[in-house]
C-alpha cells in the first residue's frame, strides 16, 4: 500500500503488499539477501511504481531482477538509473552485466568500459569488462 494506507490502485486489499513504500523496499533487500531475487523483484517493482524517482528503489531492483534471470527487466531498470545519472558507475556496470546476460555483447562491453573509466580501481568491473571481451572475440572467431 502507498504510504496514505490504501491499496493501490487494481489490487485487492488481500493483493497489496503491507505497509509503505519504504518497508516494501527493506524487505525487498531482505528478500535479495535470502536468494529469494523473485518475490524481491515483484516487492521493488511495486516500490519503483510508487515512487518512481528513487535511486536505491530502482537500483535494489535491477538487482534483484538480474538475480531473477530477468536480464531485460534489469537492463531497463539500469538503463532509467542512468538516464537520470550519466555518471552513475555502478548502473553502467549493472547494465553491462545484464546486457552481457542477455547476449548483447556490444552494449555489454560498451557499459561496463564506461564503469571501468569512472572507476578505474574497481578490479571487480575490470574483470567483468575483460570477460565480455573474451567472450565477444571467442563468439566472433
Amino acid at each position: 500500500m502507498p504510504e496514505g494506507g490504501s491499496p493501490e490502485k487494481g489490487l485487492g486489499a488481500s493483493d497489496a503488499p503491507s505497509g509503505g513504500v519504504y518497508e516494501w523496499y527493506r524487505r525487498g533487500l531482505e528478500l535479495l539477501a535470502d536468494r529469494h531475487p523473485d518475490a524481491a523483484a515483484t516487492l521493488l517493482a511495486r516500490a519503483a511504481d510508487a515512487e518512481p524517482a528513487s535511486r536505491s528503489i530502482r537500483e535494489a531492483l535491477g538487482r534483484a531482477q538480474y538475480d531473477a534471470h530477468r536480464y531485460h527487466e534489469a537492463m531497463a531498470s539500469f538503463a532509467s538509473l542512468i538516464a537520470a545519472n550519466p555518471t552513475d558507475d555502478y548502473a553502467q556496470f549493472g547494465l553491462g552485466l545484464a546486457a552481457s546476460r542477455a547476449g548483447d555483447l556490444p552494449l555489454a562491453v560498451e557499459h561496463l568500459a564506461l564503469a571501468v573509466a569512472m572507476r578505474p580501481d574497481s578490479a571487480h568491473y575490470a574483470r567483468a569488462l575483460r570477460e565480455v571481451r573474451a567472450r565477444q572475440t571467442r563468439e566472433s572467431a
